[in-house]
């Protein structure tokens, strides 16, 4: 097997175990809180769930640029295993924690030295042929939505048969063995001496150097809209659900059904749509999967029965499934050589930014314009997004031989 098809194998098994691993605290949280880390009262429950949850996604945001600025300059690899060894043992403790704050600390932490997904695509955009760009791409696109469905299901399943502390064990135990499997099995090409002879620059320095590109910010920009039109109706999803339902009886299981049927149709066309941009080129499949994201987005607020949004959210699930493939094969043709990793940290943080301020928005505005009114407004950002990438993209013109197929 080529070194690039097993690179991505294993950063794909990788990418799977982070998310879930991110994710799989998910629907316990609440009953952690209160059962083992002694939280009482309706309140003080929802507050500590919510810092707890969103710290992750806030120290990120922060460091992801860092950690790609680092990676441009001593390697991707090794940044990888930085952040697949250290969430092990941060998950790992938080096994053992005594008090919601030491829980907070450590999700935090967390965030601070993650930073495997960037890493892994951007190792995987310098060791994979052009002429594979897509599907690998979509492929380890699809492994991080596999890992974010299936991470709740995974520690549901788990939190009834061996209770909650263990379940951080084993999750810990699944990301030593992923980040181990890297360090034997990938291989990367990465000139030091070259890397170190380069101008040091700080990270706003770097952003401003990326930003004199202008498809990058606009780049950036789908990356945020995505996840922040994704996340921004998630809390209030199921009293939509219970609304077009008409009764409480299964409430649940429809509920998780229209959240999971959008991550699973991303999840399968991801890489089908990742090998067919190598054929006809990002740039179309990017046009396209933002404007069917946008037109799939809007129907929702309409929607008349649960089948009916499920079926739409089906749909917006395959369109997005062209949209990160898409970005990140175009990222990495348009950024200046040596700077990879900063641009995809970059990224990495919009998508977490999107993550922090799609549930602290979202639900704010919920309140105000109803989950419709969400629907509607995330699916007009998204069209004007979409007219942004466009002239950003075309603001030169682009040699049709030299554009990423």
């Amino acid at each position: 097997m080529n070194s690039w098809k097993i690179n991505l194998l294993v950063l794909w098994f990788g990418a799977f175990m982070v998310n879930s691993g991110m994710t799989m605290i998910t629907p316990f949280l609440s009953l952690y809180l209160s059962q083992n880390l002694h939280v009482h009262g309706e309140k003080a429950l929802g507050l500590w769930a919510g810092l707890i949850f969103g710290a992750n996604f806030a120290t990120s945001f922060l460091f992801q640029p860092l950690w790609g600025k680092l990676a441009d300059k001593y390697g991707r690899k090794i940044m990888l295993l930085r952040s697949g060894f250290g969430m092990a043992v941060v998950i790992t403790l938080m096994g053992f924690a005594t008090a919601p704050w030491q829980l907070l600390l450590l999700r935090l932490l967390n965030g601070t030295i993650s930073g495997f997904n960037p890493a892994a695509i951007s190792l995987i955009s310098s060791t994979t042929p052009k002429k594979n760009m897509g599907f690998a791409m979509g492929s380890i696109q699809s492994g991080t939505v596999a890992g974010t469905i299936l991470g709740p299901l995974m520690g549901g399943l788990l939190a009834s048969r061996v209770g909650y502390r263990p379940i951080f064990y084993i999750t810990g135990a699944l990301l030593f063995g992923a980040s181990l499997l890297a360090l034997l099995l990938v291989q990367e090409k990465f000139n030091r001496v070259e890397a170190a002879k380069k101008d040091e620059v700080s990270v706003i320095a770097g952003f401003r150097e990326l930003a004199k590109t202008p498809q990058l910010p606009a780049l950036f920009a789908v990356t945020f809209l995505l996840q922040f039109a994704m996340i921004s109706p998630m809390s209030i999803l199921p009293l939509y659900v219970e609304k077009l339902h008409g009764s409480a009886v299964n409430l649940p299981f429809w509920a998780g059904f229209v959240t999971a049927v959008t991550g699973l149709s991303n999840m399968i066309a991801s890489p089908l749509l990742g090998k067919y941009s190598d054929k006809v080129g990002a740039h179309k499949i990017l046009t396209f999967a933002l404007i069917g994201a946008a037109v799939t987005m809007i129907p929702q607020a309409f929607a008349g029965s649960v089948w009916q949004l499920a079926g739409i959210r089906f749909l917006m699930g395959v369109c997005m499934g062209g949209l990160l493939p898409s970005v990140n094969a175009l990222i990495r043709f348009y950024t200046p050589d040596g700077m990879e990793s900063r641009a995809f940290g970059f990224n990495s943080s919009t998508l977490a930014l999107g993550n922090m301020l799609g549930s602290l928005i979202g639900g704010f505005l919920s309140g105000f314009i109803g989950i419709e009114g969400l629907f509607i407004i995330s699916g007009i950002l998204m069209l004007f997004n979409t007219v942004w990438v466009r002239m950003s993209l075309y603001r030169r013109k682009i040699d049709k031989a030299a554009a990423p197929r």
